[in-house]
Formats: structure tokens, C-alpha cells, sequence
């Protein structure tokens, strides 16, 4: 009887979903939230034995989730989490479906109520390279780690980093670690994060 060929080596993680993984402990309970095709769960599970759930509302994706062994159910996240009790997971994670959402207050309260630790990843319109496009061509800038054109669905609403801490203050959740990516690498900002970063990753937790 032959030996099956070994399976192919997973495809890396992008640059994002790898930052949200080095913030997830081992043995967390975690929701991940637009899971897309399961990649970031399934490297939590088998990395670190993480007992993970999803939501994620394209067909494609869900397919893609089926085939990794995932538990993960269709739907509208900013519906979804109303059957989730208090506190039912550690961390509750968002990567780069921020700027699609018809009210990010509601579901980034709706995560810190389900898990005790939300996690978000967003591309940053404050970087330098946006401000110079549309500065000098007069164009809505293209996020540089997350291309995509302004016609395009879903449609998006751009933010940059300053603007999503200055959010968080005002709807009382406390933005507890930072991560600042620049093309996919992790980078020391200083004082000029909304400048330098292309991509930001926070945890965030309540206020009081």
C-alpha cells in the first residue's frame, strides 16, 4: 500500500493575522468575527490549542471554513452576537471588517460583552503615502496593505489611526496594546504612528 504524499505546507498568514495571533494566549476561548476562509482559526487551533468559533457571511468563505474542520456559522456579524452570553470567550477578534461596519460602536460593545478582550486589525488612511496621493493627484488614497478601489464591494468608510483612538474615547473602551505594521512588518513608531504605519492591530478592553 503506498503512502499518501504528505499535505502541503499551510499557506503563511497575512501579516495582520499573524500580529492577532502573537496577542491570543494558548487554550483561549476566541470568536473570530468575518473569519474569511478560516486561515487565522485554524492556525490558532493547531498552533495553539485554541478553542475557536466563527461567523462569516459569504458562502465562499463558509465552504472554505467547512473544509478546515472549523465551527463556523453563516451570518451577519452585527446581528449575530446577540446569541452569545456574557463573557463566553477571552477574546473576540475583528481583522480588517472595521471600516465595513454600519455601527462599529454597537458591535465593538457587543465584543467586550461577549469576550473579555477584543482585537481588531485596520488599515491606517493617515500614513504618509495617502496624504501625499491625495494631496498631489486629488484621489481618494488605496490602503497600501489592503488594496482595494473605491467602487468596489463591500464599500468601505476610511479611518485613520488617530481617528479610531479618538473614537474609542468617546464610546469609553480603552485601547490596551498596539501593534503598527508598515508593508507587513512590525514597526517602533514613536509619536508618528498615524504616520508611519500602514496597518494597526489593537487590543482593546472596557474602560472601567
Amino acid at each position: 500500500m503506498k503512502t499518501p504524499p504528505p499535505s502541503p505546507p499551510a499557506a503563511p498568514l497575512r501579516p495582520d493575522l499573524s500580529a492577532i495571533a502573537d496577542l491570543v494566549e494558548t487554550g483561549w476561548r476566541v470568536l473570530d468575527l468575518g473569519c474569511g476562509d478560516g486561515a487565522l482559526l485554524e492556525f490558532l487551533r493547531d498552533r495553539k490549542a485554541v478553542r475557536g468559533r466563527g461567523i462569516e457571511l459569504s458562502e465562499k468563505g463558509m465552504l472554505a471554513c467547512v473544509r478546515r474542520g472549523l465551527s463556523v456559522r453563516q451570518g451577519n456579524l452585527q446581528e449575530g452576537l446577540a446569541d452569545y452570553p456574557d463573557q463566553s470567550f477571552d477574546a473576540v477578534i475583528l481583522s480588517q471588517t472595521l471600516p465595513f461596519l454600519d455601527d462599529p460602536a454597537m458591535v465593538l460593545n457587543e465584543m467586550l460583552r461577549v469576550g473579555r478582550t477584543a482585537i481588531v486589525s485596520f488599515s491606517n488612511w493617515g500614513h504618509w503615502r495617502c496624504r501625499l496621493e491625495l494631496l498631489f493627484t486629488g484621489r481618494i488614497p488605496i490602503a497600501v496593505d489592503l488594496p482595494q478601489q473605491w467602487h468596489e464591494s463591500p464599500r468601505r468608510q476610511l479611518f485613520s489611526v488617530t481617528d479610531f483612538a479618538r473614537f474609542c474615547r468617546q464610546i469609553d473602551i480603552r485601547i490596551d496594546r498596539q501593534v503598527y505594521m508598515n508593508h507587513g512588518i512590525q514597526i517602533r513608531t514613536g509619536r508618528f504612528k498615524n504616520l508611519l504605519s500602514t496597518t494597526a492591530v489593537f487590543t482593546l478592553r472596557r474602560s472601567n
